[in-house]
């Protein structure tokens, strides 16, 4: 045989072997598990690339022919930071090794929704917004959300803030469905509280420069959220160390604004760190002035065990007073007698002391999964000073109330993300348990200024929640279709002590099944065009008291939520578009004449949402969401009862400029239409708005960043809560069934600075 024939046969025979060896296969996904289309994908060994390819829409890719040994897989995608993982090809089989993101890349203030942008379920938010905008008030970090959620101030700032969504009225958050809100997995809804189910005052210890991104679920579909998540979740991730040793923001502006941010962070081994503080007072355009006082302290120390294992703990401290001019009655206004930023009773507000104490842990498998744990331990008192219809029921010293609640609370989850096969399909598996328990103090005392003078209502509660769940997720068809099942359980167990009764109440129990169901279909890998269909059923729990003393009654309501839409995603441009209908099995109504919380009927609302996204350049992104409301509607009522005080149209939208020579900013509009504040006369309605922020920073230097922000900036006159009841103004006026409403800021005005030193 010839030497060229020997090499030819050589030469074959290494082709036919490396033809047959195995190969790696496997998916990018998005942060919530979604695949991932057009991302570049690369493989190393070691520090050098051997292949390069492109995830297909259905977030899928594959390398053949490679030899047994150890790969690392890179994915890049311009909405995400670069996600890596490890995998090992042996002799025997192809390797699966899916790929996932975990964090949106710091200069992308874009939507970022399932794939790289939109699609109907989840929402995405990155820190970007929250580190170029100047924040005097904490219901401007709902506002920068985008994601049809309409929250207004409900007393002028220091009260928890109320939340409208979709065609309902959640009050503070925790009604009609609820709105769960997380810090770092933190339950912030606080049920069975002094001022209502599910209340969301918690949230005023956030400091927005320590927000690392933002996860926002459009409804009950995550068998990992349980209560008060009916029309969705909204998780709230800090930092876990700063990008500088030390950081300083120091704003000022009209109506007595002052804020001071001031945090360091060390640089450390195999460690993050930070400890800060923000301090802000604001006065605010009333004739009372808010004198609104917040302190909070926050500290956080992560240890990396090994690669893939960390642990650590945070440590949050706030404290806020407050006065507020509460909702005046608007027929006042209008014939002049009171001013819009005027008041009838100057003992209105608040003072509130929290603190918390959490620990986490996670873990990354060999084979691509993760454990996590974490818990936490919280106190908090709060005292809020209300009047809500001044003297009608008592012309003699006022219906001034005092709503107390003193708590002590306690949780812990435990979680196991685990990517699998089921035969030769591939899944993935999550499951785990959550735990959350309550010991309050709660009562409601009548007052004269801020002097109890009396007892309504005093008792002290005791809930308990554990929950446990799991959800798988498989892609079938070559990654045609996506399909996701999860089945969650929920119990909870209710006693009260009445001091004034001085006798035990019977305790009562509860519990629930939810379930979770969702398709993704991608007909094509040429057209960038999925279908979706997603249903969940999500619970929200009653108040204890209710639930102690009205035992007949419900003590769980049900949403079940139903979705279907369309979405298209390419590099630059995404949009999608969904019809949905959602059932309560009960409306809740807060009652005020003993602090608690009751059922009604059955209620429906459907409707469409529209959310767009469009990446005009590297720098320059534009972005939309616009949610109507057909109907919403008591069901089995003659004449028909409709659904009130929330609106049936909702729209944001934002311009966002991102480091573009040093420039960044963001231009935001915010609207809502007129909406029924009675469920028969169709005549007695709230007003609506549209309201245009502003914030424009520019990087002067390493060091320096310059801020201003114009928070309403065509000095719109709205109001940003409103409510239809009796109240009687004085003691010798009429009771008339009128408006009541919380006037929104007009133009406010706020300059600032940002200093850093030490970058890591």
């Amino acid at each position: 045989m010839t030497i060229r024939k020997m090499l030819a046969l050589h030469l074959f025979c290494a082709l036919a072997a490396l033809a047959q060896s195995p190969g790696v296969t496997g998916r990018v996904l998005d942060p919530a598990g979604k695949p991932v289309p057009a991302a570049v994908v690369h493989l190393n060994i070691g520090k050098n690339e051997i292949a390069k390819g492109q995830s297909g829409n259905s977030g899928e890719y594959h390398f053949e022919a490679l030899i047994p040994g150890s790969y690392t897989l890179r994915a890049e995608i311009m909405a995400f930071a670069p996600a890596t993982r490890s995998f090992r090809v042996s002799n025997a089989e192809n390797a699966v090794a899916d790929v996932q993101f975990l964090q949106i890349a710091p200069q992308n203030e874009s939507i970022v929704i399932t794939a790289k942008t939109l699609e109907p379920s989840i929402d995405l938010r990155n820190s970007e917004i929250f580190n170029k905008t100047l924040f005097s008030r904490d219901d401007q970090i709902f506002q920068q959300l985008n994601a049809g959620i309409n929250v207004g101030q409900h007393e002028g700032g220091g009260k928890s803030l109320e939340i409208r969504r979709f065609g309902f009225n959640l009050d503070h958050g925790g009604v009609n469905g609820g709105l769960k809100v997380l810090v770092d997995n933190v339950q912030q809804n606080q049920g069975t509280q002094g001022h209502g189910q599910g209340y969301l005052g918690s949230l005023k210890a956030i400091s927005p420069e320590l927000i690392q991104d933002v996860t926002l679920v459009n409804g009950p579909f995550s068998a990992e959220y349980g209560d008060f998540s009916g029309l969705g979740v909204v998780h709230i991730r800090q930092r876990e160390s700063m990008p500088d040793e030390f950081t300083a923001r120091l704003q000022g502006g009209n109506f007595g604004n002052r804020r001071a941010f001031i945090a360091f962070s060390p640089l450390a081994t195999k460690a993050d760190a930070f400890v800060a503080y923000d301090g802000s007072l604001l006065d605010g355009p009333f004739q009372n002035p808010g004198r609104y006082r917040r302190d909070n302290v926050s500290a956080n120390y992560t240890r990396t065990l090994s690669e893939g294992q960390k642990a650590g703990i945070r440590l949050l401290f706030g404290r806020n007073n407050f006065y507020s001019s509460g909702q005046i009655p608007l027929d006042l206004v209008q014939q002049g007698s009171v001013d819009r930023f005027g008041f009838l009773d100057p003992d209105q507000g608040g003072k509130v002391r929290l603190a918390t104490l959490s620990g986490y842990y996670s873990r990354a498998t060999a084979a691509g999964g993760t454990w996590k744990a974490d818990g936490f331990v919280s106190r908090s008192l709060f005292d809020l000073y209300s009047n809500f219809t001044y003297f009608l029921n008592d012309p003699v010293n006022g219906d001034g109330i005092q709503q107390h609640d003193s708590r002590l609370q306690e949780g812990a989850n435990v979680q196991h993300v685990r990517p699998h096969q089921l035969g030769t399909l591939a899944a993935t598996f999550t499951g785990g348990a959550n735990f959350h328990d309550n010991q309050i103090n709660v009562g409601l005392y009548p007052r004269i200024g801020r002097d109890p003078i009396g007892a309504t209502t005093a008792g002290n509660a005791h809930v308990t929640n554990g929950a446990g769940y799991m959800q798988e997720n498989v892609t079938l068809f070559r990654g045609h279709v996506l399909a996701s099942g999860g089945l969650r359980y929920d119990r909870f167990r209710y006693s009260v002590f009445n001091r004034l009764a001085t006798e035990q109440d019977d305790a009562q129990s509860a519990g629930r099944w939810q379930a979770k169901g969702s398709v993704v279909i991608t007909p094509s890998d040429k057209l960038p065009i999925a279908f979706h269909l997603n249903y969940g059923r999500g619970i929200n729990s009653v108040d204890a008291r209710g639930a102690v003393q009205r035992p007949d009654n419900p003590r769980l309501a049900t949403t079940d939520f139903y979705q279907a839409g369309i979405s298209t995603s390419t590099r630059r441009f995404a949009a999608s578009a969904h019809m949905f209908a959602i059932d309560h099995s009960n409306e809740q109504v807060y009652i005020p004449d003993d602090g608690s919380v009751e059922f009604q009927g059955p209620s429906r609302a459907y409707g469409a949402e529209v959310k767009l996204s469009l990446q005009l350049t590297r720098h320059v992104s534009l972005n939309g969401n616009l949610t109507k409301i057909n109907n919403a509607f008591f069901r089995h009522t003659l004449p028909r009862e409709y659904v009130v005080r929330a609106p049936r149209f909702v729209a944001d939208a934002g311009l966002v400029l991102a480091d573009l020579h040093g420039w960044s900013g963001n231009l935001r509009m915010r609207s809502i239409n007129h909406y029924r504040l009675d469920g028969f006369d169709p005549g007695i309605l709230a007003q609506g708005y549209t309201v245009f922020d502003f914030a424009v920073s520019r990087r002067v230097s390493r060091q320096m960043d310059l801020h201003l922000s114009l928070d309403n900036m065509t000095n719109r006159s709205y109001w940003e809560t409103q409510n239809y009841l009796e109240s009687r103004t004085a003691p010798d006026a009429p009771v008339i069934a009128r408006i009541h409403g919380t006037p929104g800021y007009p133009l406010t005005a706020t300059v600032g600075v940002t200093l850093r030193f030490g970058g890591k």
